[in-house]
Parts: C-alpha cells; structure tokens; sequence
C-alpha cells in the first residue's frame, strides 16, 4: 500500500487513505456495496455529510432554499449581518498554513493588503430531489470512455449517456472530479449583463468588453428540453458583445459536450464579416482577444474543454479555507468597491473553511500547452472549482484563480459565474462578471427557456447581433 500522502503539513481524510489503496487506475464505476454511503456517510451527492472534527464545518441539512421578489437584479446576502471569525494575513499565515493553497500563500506574501476575511461555514448548496435520484444511480453505472482517458462520459440511461446529475459522486480519479465540476448542478440559465476589468501593474483600471450573456447548464434542468437545444451540452453559454465600439456587435455561441474529444459546436458572429462560422480553435491556450489576450480558452469558470493534453491526478479531499457564499463580489458591490490597486479588495469577497477535492494537473510528454501543471480545488458540496493555480515551463507559479460560487436559493444549485485570475508574472489582474450594481447590470435565473426572448442556435446568432 502506498505511503499515506500530506498536503500542506495536513493529513488528508479517509478518502485519499482509499484512493492509495488502489492507486490511479480509472474504474468503471463504484460497487453496489460501496454505493451504499450515499444518504448515510455520505449525501446523495457524494460529499461527507456529517460535520469536521470541530465542528467549523457543520453537517448538511439540505441547503440554501428561499424565494426571490420578482424581476430582481440583484440577490440578497443572507448572511450579510455575519463578522468574520478570524483574518488570515501575511503575518499570521503560518497559522494557516494547512488550510490554504499555495496560490493563496503567494498572494499573501507579495501584496501586504491581500486578506482572508474567514466567516462561519453554511453548507448552503441546495439540489433538486430528481437530480440526486439520477446521482444515485450514476453511481454504478457512469464510466469513462474516449480513446483518450477523460474524453468521454457514458453510462446506463436509454441513451448510453449518464443520467442527468453528477456521474462519479465517489470518485477515483482526476478526471472523475474534473466531470463532476462540468457536471455540476446549477440555474439551467443564467442571464447576466455585468461588468468585467483588468487592472494593470499600476492599479489603473481597464474596462473590458461588456457583454450580455446567458450561461447554460443543460443538463440542470429536468424535462431534456434545454439539453435537445442546447446541442447536448453540459454547459454553455451566449454572449453579445456590447462594448467597445470596435467589437460591439460580436457573438460567442459555445457548447461543451459530455464527448469532448467530439466535434465542438462552437460560433461566432463578427459584425465586420456579417456571418456566422464554426470556431473550433477557441480551445486549449488560444488566448481569448476579447479579454485582452490575458486569459486562455480553456480557464473560464476554472476550466472548459477538453483534458487530453494532462495527467489528472487525484491528491485527495482535504479542509481548505476557500471563497464561498460569495454574494459582495458578485451581487451586492458596484465595480468600485470591488477593484483594489492589486487585487480584489478584501471586503468584497468571504472566505470560509469547506471540504475541497485537490487535482493536479501534469502536462503530459509531448503534449503542448503554455501550462506546465496546473491544480484544481473543487468544493464537495457544489462540485463547483473554487480555484486554480498555473505553472509555467520553468514550474513557476504564473497565475492565480479564484472562482466565486454563491447559492441560487431560488431556483437551486450554485452561480460561478463570477471569477478573477490574477498574473504574479505580470503583476495584473482581471475579474469577470462583477460590479452587478453598477448602472443597467443584473443577474436573473431561469429554470428553462420558456419565455426567453433568446434562442441557443446558430441561425439565432447573426439576429442576435447588435449591428
């Protein structure tokens, strides 16, 4: 047996100890016998459902679940009359050191205003009951395929897919935790119009495109009819740009598909053409041109697209301090208060101790990415990446992401739309999807298409244009 692994000075939990046993092999999945924790030891969603040793992780209770007023365009905080029970800074982080990660230490360490401001734990993720049936029975039945590992997630429903929740609620793999987030249960649409920005090395602040955009979580919605027009896809979203005047008028239509090593059903609209085209190559590290080149294809949202050109390793499941239940940055600030000199200010963001899936990404040989390794933190609740960290060729920490989930009480699931990538080579760093009280900016869920004025089609594109 494997020697029993450490991250970070702290002993991971039960389930690294198993994942040791059997090393990395991908299994096809889990046993009727082990699949029996589900809504004992474990939720039906796979995350441990008792609370920590001491009890600053509590146990779950079923979540966050709460009406919203009609028409909002904001959410209400509901822990917004909460203080933080402690700070984490560069003079006390040694304190801490085996609750944050190690892109988490490096910020701390180069900018003396970055902070931790650490608050009680809410296990607020919420789920459907429909989709915990179907996360159930993926248990036993959902597998890897593809000619690649990771290309591919099949499983026992009528139509060889799996069934509509989360495939691996036990993993044993990386890549069966990188699923699991693409996978995750969240609004079946998300409408947006925010604000987005990069603020360079001497704290100016950039704006960026502004866009109005629908985010798709298909297979979040339970009668199949988003899935049939959303190309199948487990996620994917519209955006029309609306500024600058230069790109004002541009479309993105972007599907990610349960078979990624599959042709992706991917447009683009630009009003200089008058035409819509398939942009396969918006994939891997194309730096995307809409945001200044500074962010690559495949790192929205904490990562989309395809997985052959890494290893995914799975480290194991351990206690981190991470954003959570973030509702400043993304619901309750105007642009202003959320952008610092050089990062995002402190009192905009909450940090809360949370059970995180750790996945190190390792570029395999001969494979080509302008990314050396890279580690994934995925919440156990939401299976939702809460953060990332890049290496470049030399194994030099490069850049920094946070992602900043925050429950959908009205309708169910988790919001990550909002994330910020900070470059410690460069020194900038960008947020996408804040400012929500900024003038004209709004979030609204929906749990299907019905009534939206927006149709998820190429042939919708050109007329979604603005010119």
């Amino acid at each position: 047996m494997k020697r029993f692994k450490r991250i970070g000075g702290a002993a991971l939990n039960m389930t690294v100890l198993v994942l040791a046993m059997y090393g990395e092999a991908s299994f096809a999945a889990v046993s009727a016998e082990e699949a029996k924790q589900l809504g004992t030891t474990l939720t039906r969603f796979g995350a441990e459902a008792g609370k920590n040793t001491d009890g600053s992780i509590p146990a779950y209770t079923g979540g966050l679940k709460k009406s919203q007023p009609a028409g909002p365009d904001q959410y209400a905080d509901p822990y917004a009359n909460e203080k933080p029970l402690y700070s984490v800074t560069a003079k006390n982080m040694g304190e801490y050191q085996a609750l944050i990660g190690e892109g988490t230490k490096a910020l701390l360490q180069r900018f003396p205003t970055y902070r931790l401001d650490v608050y009680p734990t809410h296990r607020s993720m919420a789920y459907a009951d429909w989709f915990l049936d179907n996360t159930v029975k993926n248990a036993t039945t959902a597998k890897l395929g593809g000619a690649v590992e990771g290309d591919k997630v099949t499983g026992a429903a009528p139509d060889g897919e799996p069934f509509q929740g989360i495939p691996f609620p036990i993993p044993k793999s990386g890549y069966e935790v990188m699923w699991n987030a693409m996978f995750h249960f969240a609004p079946p649409i998300a409408m947006l119009s925010n604000s987005s920005w990069l603020v360079d090395t001497g704290g100016s602040k950039i704006p960026l495109p502004n866009f109005f955009a629908a985010y798709m979580h298909p297979w979040s919605e339970q009668t199949g009819k988003l899935r049939k027009e959303a190309y199948n896809g487990v996620y994917g979203f519209w955006t029309t740009l609306t500024s600058p005047p230069t790109q004002a008028g541009t479309v993105f239509l972007n599907y990610y598909l349960p078979d990624s090593a599959a042709p992706s059903p991917i447009w683009i609209y630009t009003p200089g053409q008058r035409r819509v085209r398939k942009a396969p190559e918006f994939a891997y590290d194309i730096p995307m041109s809409a945001y200044a080149g500074v962010l690559f294809w495949d790192e929205p949202w904490g990562f989309v697209g395809r997985m052959d050109r890494f290893n995914m390793k799975l480290v194991g499941k351990k206690e981190m301090i991470v954003p959570y239940n973030t509702f400043g940055v993304t619901n309750q600030k105007t642009s202003d208060e959320v952008l610092g000199k050089n990062h995002i200010n402190p009192e905009a963001v909450r940090w809360e101790k949370r059970r995180v899936w750790v996945v190190e990404a390792t570029r395999k040989e001969g494979a080509r990415h302008a990314y050396s390794k890279r580690v994934f933190y995925v919440e156990e609740d939401c299976w939702c990446f809460v953060g990332t960290e890049s290496y470049d060729n030399a194994g030099k920490l490069w850049r920094v992401a946070n992602m900043y989930q925050w429950p959908a009480y009205d309708v169910g699931g988790v919001n990550g739309d909002t994330f910020d990538f900070i470059d410690l080579q460069k020194g900038n760093y960008l947020v996408i999807n804040t400012g929500v009280k900024d003038k004209g900016n709004y979030v609204r869920h929906h749990k299907n298409s019905d009534g939206l004025t927006v149709h998820f089609n190429p042939q919708a594109v050109a007329a979604g244009s603005v010119r």
